[in-house]
């Protein structure tokens, strides 16, 4: 063979261009890089066979990442060749140590030459390598640091330090290469959670924004500590008594952040959303419900978390208490207030929208005239029960003739309800 071809290199001695073709071999489908020969095929031959030889295997092993010895064999050919067969690796992307797992210290065969990997590439070889959970594949950036994570750590009194790296999921047991959680984690996370506040119902006039980003627990902090500036205080007084009473729970606020940190989808490039205006919180994460479960499954408890070892992080801070228990609190928090919490999945998004409750309960004043919750008790039992009797509503309620008497009375002066027939025909029926 006196011609390069795509699996076929020829050199005319030894520099570190070599490392690149037997990366771009082992990303590719295998080559043979001959040292020693010329680009026009001429075997001129190395001057000191024996010396290159124990620097092209040392040099091979040093420079490339992950060990790529396994799939390499050298011989040489009438004792001045250095021949070295690379076969197609198991454990792609192979790439320069000095450069990391970026487009810069990556290659692939194209053609006759070996070139760049995209980032594309890179994704799709770590992703066929290593599986499909984003969280557990080796993290594109590997200079990472975790100031961040480790005053998170610290402040929950959880021990964290290197050798927790590999338990939490954050290296790779085979070669300690960080992880995509470990870049979750760092002070470099490349994602964001960006928060709007608007003044209008339709969310399209800001008022203010903010975008926050670092790591995921400095995400949750900034985002937790900015959205308390926009939960405003409500006091009502009755008498000499003066209650106070927060727009949103500061509870519900919390699980919904963590809900949208923990369990969005980080194969998409894009921020998590939260929309404030003076009615409602929407909390916007990417990534729809995993296959199999329905929003009705999800308000109910159930999960199926989609970052499993991020999700066990926040649970060993405590900062989650179980899987599937925060959209049921929230709801919990929402018991008694006229308007509920809702969620909303695509196939690419999750929304939950947290009612303003100062705003919920005054509009509810306006529209229902001071209607009581057992009031309602009786509208929702009426409307489905065509031919309501006195008994038939005292044993609903679970109260005597008297008090469902004035509560009745209270109602028809309302105009809530009215009476149709007389005596044992008397039925009651909403306006």
């Amino acid at each position: 063979m006196n011609f390069e071809t795509e699996n076929i290199e020829f050199k005319s001695q030894f520099t570190e261009e070599i490392y690149k073709e037997v990366i771009a071999f082992a990303n590719t489908d295998g080559g043979i890089v001959y040292v020693g020969i010329d680009n026009e095929g001429n075997a001129i031959g190395l001057t000191d066979v024996d010396n290159e030889y124990t620097r092209i295997t040392n040099g091979i092993r040093d420079a490339i990442m992950p060990d790529v010895t396994m799939c390499v064999k050298f011989t040489v050919q009438d004792n001045k060749v250095v021949r070295i067969t690379v076969n197609e690796g198991t454990n792609k992307p192979y790439y320069l140590k000095s450069k990391g797992l970026k487009p810069s210290g990556v290659y692939v065969r194209q053609g006759t030459s070996s070139v760049p990997a995209s980032p594309e590439q890179i994704r799709q070889m770590i992703k066929d390598s290593d599986g499909d959970t984003f969280e557990e594949l080796r993290s594109l950036e590997q200079n990472l640091t975790f100031d961040a994570a480790e005053r998170a750590f610290k402040m929950y009194g959880v021990e964290f330090n290197r050798e927790k790296y590999r338990a939490l999921g954050m290296v790779q047991s085979k070669d300690d290469i960080y992880t995509n959680l470990a870049m979750l984690l760092s002070d470099q996370c490349p994602y964001t959670t960006k928060i709007a506040v608007f003044s209008d119902e339709t969310c399209t006039v800001f008022r203010d924004s903010k975008e926050f980003s670092g790591s995921l627990f400095r995400q949750f902090e900034d985002a937790v500590n900015y959205l308390a500036l926009c939960n405003k205080t409500s006091s009502v007084i009755k008498g000499v008594v003066r209650t106070d009473k927060k727009d949103y729970p500061e509870e519900a606020i919390r699980e919904a952040l963590l809900n949208a940190l923990v369990h969005r989808d980080y194969g998409f490039s894009g921020s998590i959303i939260i929309n404030v205006n003076d009615s409602k919180m929407e909390f916007i994460s990417l990534g729809g419900l995993l296959p199999g479960l329905s929003t009705d499954d999800i308000r109910i408890g159930i999960s199926q978390p989609r970052n499993k070892n991020l999700a066990e992080v926040f649970h060993r801070l405590r900062l989650i208490e179980s899987y599937g228990t925060g959209i049921r609190r929230i709801y919990k928090l929402y018991e008694n207030c006229t308007a509920q919490p809702t969620i909303e999945a695509t196939g690419n998004a999750f929304k939950i929208v947290l009612p303003n409750m100062n705003e919920a309960s005054e509009t509810a004043q306006k529209d229902d005239v001071f209607v009581t919750a057992q009031m309602r008790q009786v509208l929702k039992f009426i409307s489905n029960n065509e031919n309501a009797t006195d008994a038939d509503l005292e044993q609903f309620l679970g109260v005597k003739h008297t008090r469902l008497y004035n509560l009745l009375r209270e109602m028809k002066e309302l105009g809530l309800i009215r009476v149709v027939g007389r005596g044992k025909e008397k039925r009651y029926v909403t306006k």
